[in-house]
C-alpha cells in the first residue's frame, strides 16, 4: 500500500478517460439515430428483449430483490453494521445528507408519479383484484407503496455500500463500478470487462434522465402554458431546458458542498411546503386514513408482493410491474451507489441503511400518500375522471385537471413547476457527478472530479436527452432498451456485494462489535 502512487487534484483533473465518454456517447447516438429511422422497429426489438429477460429471469429479479432486504437487515443489526465508512465525522450534517439522498433518489419525474400512479393500478389491479373496483382503490396505493419503498431502496443500498467501504475503508483509487469489480475480481479496471461495465452505466444514466426529462419538461411546459394561456410547444420544451441546464451545471461547477447541498436543502423545503399545503387544503382525513390503510395492506402482505408471479392464471401485474419496476431502479443503482456513497463519508454502515430503508421509504410514502390521495379522492368525487383522462388525454392533462380543483390553481401550478424543476436540477446535479466520476482516473478518498469535467457531462446529460424529445423518440422504448442492461448490473452488484463481505471478514473478522464501535475506522 506504501508504494501506491498519490494523485493530487491537478491529475485528476486532467484524467479522465476519453476512450471510455468516445465510446459510451456513440453508443448512445447511435440508438437514437436507431429511433428516429426506425421507431417502430425498435420498439418492437426492445419489447420482445424485455419479455424474453422477464420470461427468463423474472422469479430469481424477485428473489434478489426481496434477498437484498433480508440481508442488508443482516448486515445493519450484526457487528458489521458499526463500520465507520471513512475518518472522522461525516462531510455532512444528517439534514442535508438526507435531503440530498431523498431528491436524489425521487427525482422530477416522482413528482408526475405521484398524482397519477394509482390509477394505473386501479384500472389493472395485481392479486386477482377486480379492476376499477372499491378493493382496487384501496390496493392501488398499497402497490404504490410498495414499489416505491423499502425493496427499491434496498437496490439502491446494495450498490451504496459496497463502493463505500471500496473508497472509504479499504481506501482504493476509482469511484467507478469497475474499479470496485477489478479490485475483487483481480483485473484491470481498464481492460474489456472494466470498460464495459462503465459503458453499461454511462447507457443506463443518460437513458434514464431521457425517460426523466422526457416525462418533465412536457409536464411544466403544459402546466405553464395552461397558467400563461399559451400553446405548450418544443420552442418552450426548449427555454425549460436552458433554465433547467444553467441552474444544474452551475451548481455542478460549484461543487456538492457549495452547489448540490444547498440546492437540495432548498428543493426540500419547498417540496414539503408543496405536500403539506396540499394536505391542509385537500381531504386531510381521507390522505391519512387512506395512507394508513395502504401501509397496513403492504406490510401485512408484502412478502406475497415480493414473490408474487402468478404462475396459474398468467396475470401480467407481476412482469407489467413489479419485475418491470426492480428492473428499472436496478439501473440507477450504479448512479445512486456512487452519488450516496460520496456523500456518506464519516457515516457507519447501520447508519446507512436505515437511512435509505426507512427515511428513503417514509419519504417516499409520505409524498406519494398525500398526492396520490389528493388525486385519488377527486375521481372517488367524479370530479376529475383521472383514470379516464389516462387512456384519453394523458398523465399530463390529468395531473393539471386535478391541480385546478386547488384554490388559485394558477398559483399552485406555478409552485408545482418550480418544485419539479428544483427536482429536474438536484437529479441532473447528482449525474453529472456521478458520470465524471466514472470516467475520472485516479478518483481517491474524497476527491471530487474536476469542474470542467463535471460541466461536460452537464452538458451531455441535457444535450442527449434533448436530442429523443427532438426526433420524438419513443420514451417506453428508450426506457426497455435501459431496462435490459438490468441483468448484467444485477450481476455486478452480487460481485460488489460478495466482495465487500470478504473484505469485511478480512478486516474485522476477529474483531468484537465493541472495538468495532469504538475504532470506528479500519
Amino acid at each position: 500500500m506504501s508504494s501506491k502512487k498519490t494523485y493530487t487534484a491537478r491529475d485528476v483533473n486532467n484524467s479522465f478517460d476519453p476512450t471510455l465518454i468516445l465510446v459510451s456517447l456513440s453508443v448512445i447516438v447511435a440508438l437514437i439515430v436507431g429511433l428516429a429511422i426506425a421507431p417502430e422497429a425498435g420498439t418492437r426489438v426492445a419489447n420482445a428483449i424485455f419479455t424474453t429477460l422477464t420470461n427468463m429471469f423474472g422469479s430469481a429479479v424477485l428473489l434478489f430483490t426481496f434477498g437484498c432486504v433480508i440481508f442488508l437487515t443482516i448486515i445493519a443489526l450484526s457487528r458489521y453494521g458499526e463500520i465507520r465508512l471513512g475518518d472522522g465525522p461525516p462531510d455532512f450534517t444528517t439534514k442535508s445528507w438526507i435531503a440530498m439522498m431523498l431528491t436524489a433518489g425521487l427525482g422530477s419525474a416522482t413528482v408526475y408519479w405521484a398524482f397519477i400512479e394509482w390509477a394505473f393500478y386501479y384500472n389493472t389491479p395485481g392479486l386477482g383484484i377486480e379492476p376499477q373496483s372499491d378493493a382496487a382503490y384501496s390496493w392501488s396505493l398499497a402497490y404504490n407503496f410498495f414499489h416505491w419503498g423499502i425493496s427499491a431502496w434496498s437496490l439502491y443500498c446494495m450498490a451504496v455500500l459496497p463502493i463505500a467501504y471500496h473508497v472509504y475503508v479499504r481506501k482504493n483509487e476509482g469511484m467507478s463500478l469497475s474499479s470496485l469489480v477489478a479490485r475483487i475480481l483481480g483485473i484491470r479496471s481498464t481492460g474489456l470487462v472494466g470498460k464495459l461495465i462503465d459503458i453499461i452505466f454511462i447507457f443506463t444514466c443518460i437513458g434514464g434522465l431521457s425517460i426523466t426529462l422526457g416525462l418533465s419538461v412536457p409536464l411544466l411546459s403544459q402546466g405553464i402554458a395552461r397558467v400563461l394561456g399559451i400553446e405548450s410547444s418544443f420552442t418552450l420544451n426548449l427555454i425549460l431546458v436552458a433554465l433547467i441546464s444553467v441552474a444544474f451545471t452551475l451548481s455542478a461547477y460549484l461543487g456538492i458542498e457549495k452547489g448540490v447541498r444547498r440546492v437540495t436543502n432548498f428543493n426540500t423545503i419547498l417540496a414539503i411546503i408543496f405536500v403539506a399545503l396540499i394536505l391542509a387544503i385537500g381531504p386531510t382525513l381521507f390522505i391519512i386514513d387512506s395512507s394508513v390503510n395502504a401501509l397496513g395492506l403492504m406490510f401485512n402482505n408484502f412478502i406475497h408482493m415480493s414473490l408474487w408471479t402468478s404462475p396459474v392464471a398468467g396475470d401480467s401485474f407481476p412482469k407489467s410491474w413489479t419485475m418491470f419496476y426492480w428492473l428499472y431502479w436496478i439501473t440507477y443503482t450504479p448512479f445512486m451507489g456512487i452519488f450516496v456513497a460520496r456523500i456518506s463519508k464519516g457515516r457507519r454502515i447501520k447508519e446507512v441503511i436505515m437511512n435509505m430503508l426507512i427515511t428513503g421509504s417514509v419519504g417516499c410514502w409520505v409524498f406519494f400518500g398525500i398526492l396520490e390521495n389528493f388525486s385519488m379522492d377527486a375521481n372517488i368525487k367524479q370530479l376529475v375522471d383521472v383514470a379516464g383522462n389516462l387512456s384519453v388525454d394523458g398523465g399530463n392533462a390529468a395531473i393539471l385537471n386535478v391541480m385546478s380543483l386547488l384554490p388559485a390553481p394558477s398559483l399552485f401550478i406555478l409552485f408545482f413547476v418550480v418544485v419539479s424543476m428544483l427536482f429536474l436540477v438536484s437529479t441532473l446535479d447528482s449525474a453529472s457527478y456521478t458520470l465524471a466520476a466514472t470516467a475520472t482516473r485516479h478518483l481517491s478518498n474524497h476527491q471530487d472530479p474536476g469542474p470542467g469535467h463535471r460541466v461536460f457531462w452537464c452538458v451531455m446529460v441535457t444535450v442527449m436527452p434533448l436530442m429523443m424529445i427532438f426526433i420524438d423518440a419513443p420514451l417506453d422504448t428508450i426506457k426497455t432498451a435501459a431496462i435490459v442492461t438490468a441483468i448484467p448490473l444485477l450481476v455486478v452488484l452480487v460481485i460488489m456485494n460478495y466482495g465487500m463481505i470478504r473484505w469485511m471478514r478480512e478486516d474485522y473478522g476477529d474483531v468484537s462489535r465493541e472495538a468495532i464501535r469504538n475504532a470506528g475506522v479500519r
